[in-house]
């Protein structure tokens, strides 16, 4: 996959473009229906297929109070898009700038820049452009002037219930996981970089991998047997993920913890992905550093149990 960061770095050449548009949080089922649907049409016309997406979720900078958790970090979903077979991926940042341009001039400004869309696809509800004022009907109109056909599908269902990227998180929360991974289509996974911690876990002799989750959904707190894979090489692990109760803090906040089993190597800066196996235990706050040392070491050996 070719990622591009202006519409003009395509150059398809002499061939069509065939071109979805979304966020894509997740890459669920309905992502992927979207996306799907780009490459058959691809496929059909001998032409490129591309995803134009954004670099961040638009409401962090159109409405930063509604700006929602995300499923996963960037490179993840550009990961997974990746791995769908695409031709090329579109990564526009998203500014305060870009979000003023009228959604009309989007459209065109694209068509510009591809030479030769030969079709868009987006979901049937998909609004876009300054203020939200372009949607399925104004792509029509569009591709009734430019000579392009614009496939808006609907929502995929499971149990009756559209699949979205607002349900996903909200099962990821909620801890479901299994649903999660339902309306993802895989296995969900945690991905954040190993930042710098307090070395408390080291010191009670159980060294943990501090993870920079800001800004993403998170399962619940509690204490989970997990796989961990670190640059292509997949590990067992006890995670965390609360505000450590039995370690007083003033401004306890967030965090997500991952013992590797097993294992002993810097790796800070490196990203890790956590696929959760099995919740062990919920949070709790213990009497002493002594007594949640002792609870560990049982963590871990259930984690190794469990995996």
């Amino acid at each position: 996959m070719i990622l591009i960061h202006h519409a003009s770095d395509l150059n398809p050449g002499a061939r069509k473009v065939c071109v979805a548009i979304g966020v894509f949080d997740g890459v669920h089922l309905g992502h992927q229906q979207v996306i799907r649907q780009t490459m058959a049409d691809a496929v059909q016309h001998q032409a490129l297929s591309v995803v134009v997406t954004f670099d961040k979720h638009p409401n962090a900078i159109v409405a930063p109070e509604r700006m929602p958790p995300l499923i996963y970090p960037l490179e993840k979903k550009l990961g997974v898009i990746e791995s769908l077979g695409v031709s090329a991926t579109y990564l526009i940042e998203f500014t305060k700038e870009f979000s003023a341009i009228p959604a009309e001039q989007f459209v065109r400004d694209l068509a510009r820049d591809f030479k030769n869309i030969q079709s868009i696809c987006v979901g049937s509800n998909f609004t876009f452009g300054h203020k939200r004022g372009g949607n399925v009907d104004l792509l029509r109109n569009l591709g009734k002037e430019l000579n392009f056909q614009v496939h808006g599908l609907a929502s995929v269902a499971l149990d009756g219930q559209p699949v979205s990227s607002t349900r996903v998180r909200e099962m990821i929360r909620a801890g479901n996981l299994d649903l999660a991974n339902q309306m993802l289509g895989r296995t969900y996974s945690l991905c954040g970089r190993v930042v710098k911690g307090d070395g408390i876990g080291r010191k009670i002799g159980f060294a943990t991998a501090n993870l920079d989750v800001h800004g993403l959904a998170l399962p619940p707190t509690g204490v989970y047997a997990a796989r961990c894979d670190v640059s292509g090489i997949v590990y067992c692990a006890a995670v965390n993920i609360g505000y450590r109760p039995t370690l007083s803090s003033p401004t306890p906040k967030l965090q997500v913890e991952a013992h590797l089993l097993d294992f002993d190597a810097d790796i800070y800066g490196e990203t890790l992905e956590l696929t959760f196996v099995r919740k062990l235990r919920d949070e709790q706050k213990f009497p002493s550093p002594a007594a949640l040392r002792d609870q560990i070491a049982r963590d871990v050996e259930a984690a190794r149990q469990a995996l």
